[in-house]
């Protein structure tokens, strides 16, 4: 909870004010999918990227009259030096479930979260789920 929730939190109201100020400000919070579809033996770690969600539409509300934009991403598996320690086993497993049978990538991420920053200005309070699992 203190990484994954409150970090980001804290991090987001150290910003909040200058954004409200200049009038203009984006935030995107990184969740998990863990948020929607909790895996066994994560329990703190689903309820705090599920806790980043409400954190999310509650900030774009509060803040969207100071053009303030608060969005998360929930990217999926990706293939990081986080996760090189999974097993092949579990990766297969992980894959399965996916509909396109590929992960996303860091790059494919990257240019999502830049498109939703300069390509569309007028969203908020947004959660996007990019992975390709059902």
């Amino acid at each position: 909870m203190k990484v994954n929730f409150d970090g980001a939190a804290t991090a987001a109201a150290a910003v909040l004010p200058g954004m409200r100020d200049r009038r203009e400000g984006h935030i995107v919070f990184i969740s998990s999918n863990s948020a929607i579809h909790p895996p066994a033996g994560q329990v703190a770690y689903a309820t705090a990227k599920a806790a980043l969600l409400g954190l999310t539409t509650a900030l774009a509300m509060a803040h969207g009259e100071a053009n303030v934009r608060v969005n998360a991403i929930l990217p999926g598996f990706l293939e990081t030096k986080m996760t090189d320690d999974v097993t092949p086993h579990r990766r297969r497993e992980i894959l399965a479930e996916h509909c396109l049978g590929r992960f996303n990538t860091v790059r494919a991420v990257a240019g999502f979260i830049r498109y939703l920053h300069e390509g569309l200005p007028h969203t908020s309070g947004q959660i996007f789920r990019l992975d390709n699992r059902p």
